[in-house]
């Protein structure tokens, strides 16, 4: 991490700064599952700073960011022509591509103006407005829907699966994966279920929770799900991980508007999720709603999220 520098953003002190994250080191650190190996605790918060782009001014900002987040913690108002510099320096760039690393100059600019007792009046706290999650219109009741349709039987029993075998399970039961498949498309039927925490596809005779269990290790999932199943869960104490197939079955083959590939009567917030399959040699599979994919990793740290499952 290098030079170990304090910022001042309201009444918080925010150290050290990672002066080696930047943007494009965030990504493949936080949202490529790859880059998931290296991140050592899940509460970990890295602080770094970048010039945001997007709108009519380039500003500069400080981000942080964990493995379930990434929030703008402030604007610095720097001078506007090093800022300028910085955005100049890129180059052409995609119009996807507007959060910058900084240079040299506005390093050294914040280090000599701002950092460590420097001048807090330039750090411009970001206010947040708490965000009610759009879970999508009303469901209907299943008397509500009619339903005429062959109902399919996914496999219920968990699995171990090779590599090679990824693709086979996608083309099978036409799930939709952007690496695999991405011509796929699985249909379901969704109709609201006894409890507005649940939902149930007909297609599959599947009951989900519409939302999920916090990220965790597989050894801390298991522990959650024998933990809920004991509290009855909704009424009901046979919640388990979904299969591979299972799991797959709810991935849509377009992003909704909040940036994940499901309907939207499912929640955001647990991107990517384990699924009841380990792999061979190794590793555990998960499902990424986020990035559209199925993908395998460690269960340790980061481990994954949770989105409970029983059949009906």
């Amino acid at each position: 991490m290098g030079e170990f520098h304090g910022v001042r953003v309201g009444d918080q002190v925010i150290s050290p700064i990672d002066w080696e994250m930047n943007p494009a080191l965030s990504f493949g650190t936080y949202e490529s599952w790859g880059g998931r190996e290296r991140v050592r605790n899940n509460n970990e918060c890295v602080y770094y700073f970048f010039v945001d782009n997007w709108g009519k001014e380039p500003k500069l900002c400080l981000m942080e960011r964990a493995v379930k987040h990434a929030k703008v913690m402030a604007e610095v108002k720097a001078p506007p022509e090093i800022i300028r510099d910085c955005v100049a320096d890129q180059g052409t760039s995609s119009i996807f591509e507007k959060s910058y690393a900084i240079n040299d100059r506005i390093k050294k600019w914040l280090i000599d103006n701002v950092l460590d007792g420097g001048d807090s009046r330039l750090v411009v706290p970001r206010v947040d407005t708490p965000v009610i999650e759009d879970m999508g219109p009303q469901l209907p009741s299943a008397a509500e829907k009619s339903f005429t349709q062959e109902v399919v039987s996914l496999p219920r029993v968990g699995a171990i699966i090779q590599d090679e075998q990824l693709q086979g399970i996608m083309e099978k039961w036409n799930f939709f994966d952007l690496e695999q498949n991405p011509s796929g498309r699985f249909e379901n039927s969704f109709v609201a279920g006894n409890d507005p925490d649940v939902v149930v596809d007909r297609k599959t005779s599947l009951m989900w929770q519409r939302r999920g269990i916090d990220i965790g290790s597989i050894r801390l999932m298991r522990k959650s799900i024998a933990e809920l199943n004991e509290r009855e869960f909704c009424g009901f104490s046979d919640w388990r991980m979904p299969t591979m197939e299972e799991a797959m079955s709810l991935m849509e083959p377009v992003k909704n508007v909040k940036g994940v590939y499901l309907d939207l009567c499912f929640s955001k917030e647990q991107p990517f999720i384990f699924v009841d399959a380990q792999r061979k040699p190794g590793g555990y599979w998960f499902v990424d709603f986020k990035q559209g994919r199925a993908f395998w990793s460690s269960g340790t740290i980061p481990g994954g999220f949770g989105r409970l499952v029983r059949s009906l």
